[in-house]
């Protein structure tokens, strides 16, 4: 994987994003060659239409981000990849024509748009059919070493054979007596040379998964074989790394001291994250209040109670606030104090059904965006309640309050549901990555994504 402002990116989606970037451009070209001929009209240089080719391209890859295309799913199915791309490809002509409409004279062209898009799906449909039928082969995933035996090699094992694992394991290595998870590891005792023994197997990463470090790191075989240029990782930092959370199982104080997070350039990044949520919730109230003054009269007439509903709410540092959105829930739904959401809660009336599924109820909190008590970007800020007790259950949750709460977030993007204290276990290790990793580009890829969670049915209760 390389690591892109501090988040991973597997080098598969790299080199597919980069094809198809290639591709959108070479689409844009024809669509205006084919159009100008049309019309009798000369082409032109392609420098003086460089601006419209690169604009064009930019636009379409991040509907593409947005809807999903470059998920593990998508990489998977070519029929998954084909509705993505449709969805992408249309959303970003409408926003092409769109500009154009607002932009009289550019070179965005309606009609060249219409070629564009008919020529973009095409070729990009072909590149997954000729590089992307590579993505699921060895030659893309790195080939791992892992030196340990016992469950948590197992735990990587496991992972390495799902689908949109980005790793290959060649081997295990039994560094002790301890450990028998993985019986056809081979027992370090056997093995003259480590560092040999990894050259052999071609292996371009030693994962280091030992139940038990006290006094049992093999220093010496570790040194000659970071030394000989093969990198070398511990085990949590792995899981981080392929998993895009924190895992909360082999979580320890000084990983999270030592290892490379929460850095000091993040006061660029929140003032930058500042800037932008006062910008855009300022735009986005002005756009949305019709939108909202409408939803508000329509939950009025749906069911007895006020249209808005308002909740004190954990933020930064731990210090309430509250939030206010579109009432999706009955007036007497908390009578008996807060409770996680079910799936089909009875306690959501006929509209909250809708306007959840499109959250339309979570406009009115750009308001709380706005103030500064959150950001569009961040964890999900919780009831006191609910707090005080996740925090008793589970390590490190006061972590995820070392940043500002958000309307979506890393979690709601990764892990939809979240009704039980398992699945708050499970949000909040994505929420720490969150929080150790957060930049702007990170939350640009977060915003991006919101878009597939709203168009498809994967968002939280």
């Amino acid at each position: 994987m390389i690591r892109l402002f501090k988040h991973y990116i597997p080098h598969a989606v790299l080199l597919l994003g980069l094809v198809d970037f290639l591709l959108l451009l070479l689409a844009n070209d024809l669509a205006w060659t084919i159009r100008a001929s049309q019309i009798d009209m000369e082409p032109g240089k392609l420098t003086d239409r460089g601006l419209s080719l690169v604009g064009f391209a930019v636009v379409v890859h991040l509907a593409l981000i947005a809807v999903g295309v470059y998920g593990a799913e998508a990489l998977r199915s070519i029929r998954y990849t084909a509705a993505r791309l449709l969805v992408g490809v249309s959303l970003a002509v409408l926003a092409l024509a769109f500009i154009d409409f607002l932009l009289p004279g550019s070179t965005f062209w309606r009609s060249t748009l219409f070629y564009a898009m008919g020529l973009a799906i095409a070729l990009l449909l072909a590149n997954r059919l000729l590089v992307g039928s590579l993505l699921g082969t060895s030659a893309f995933r790195r080939r791992v070493l892992v030196l340990g035996a016992g469950p948590r090699a197992e735990r990587l094992r496991k992972l390495a054979k799902k689908p949109e694992s980005g790793f290959a394991l060649v081997g295990f290595v039994k560094m002790s007596e301890a450990g028998d998870a993985v019986p056809d590891a081979i027992a370090r005792d056997a093995i003259e040379d480590l560092s040999a023994h990894v050259q052999n197997l071609g292996a371009t990463e030693v994962v280091l998964a030992l139940e038990e470090r006290r006094n049992a790191l093999p220093l010496k075989d570790l040194l000659r074989v970071k030394t000989a240029g093969v990198h070398v990782n511990d085990f949590s930092s792995f899981l981080e790394r392929e998993t895009g959370r924190v895992d909360l199982d082999t979580l320890n104080p000084s990983w999270l001291i030592f290892s490379d997070g929460f850095s000091s350039a993040r006061m660029i990044s929140s003032a930058a994250k500042r800037l932008f949520d006062i910008v855009a919730s300022g735009l986005l109230l002005a756009i949305t209040f019709p939108l909202i003054a409408l939803f508000a009269i329509l939950v009025k007439l749906d069911s007895k109670g006020p249209a808005f509903f308002r909740q004190k709410r954990v933020g930064l540092y731990g210090e309430p606030f509250e939030v206010i959105k579109l009432r999706s829930m009955r007036t007497d739904a908390e009578k008996d104090g807060a409770k996680w959401a079910e799936k089909d809660d009875p306690r959501i009336t006929r509209l909250g059904q809708f306007i959840r599924k499109v959250r339309i109820d979570e406009l009115p909190q750009t308001w709380s965006v706005l103030k500064g008590s959150m950001s569009f970007v961040g964890p999900r800020p919780e009831v006191p309640q609910f707090v005080t007790d996740l925090e008793d259950k589970l390590p490190y949750y006061a972590e995820r309050h070392m940043v500002k709460p958000g309307i979506t977030g890393w979690a709601q993007i990764n892990y939809p549901y979240g009704a039980s204290i398992e699945d708050a276990r499970h949000k909040l290790e994505y929420d720490l990555y969150y929080a150790k990793n957060y930049t702007p580009f990170l939350d640009l890829l977060i915003l991006l994504q919101t878009a597939r969670v709203i168009l498809w049915p994967e968002g939280a209760r």
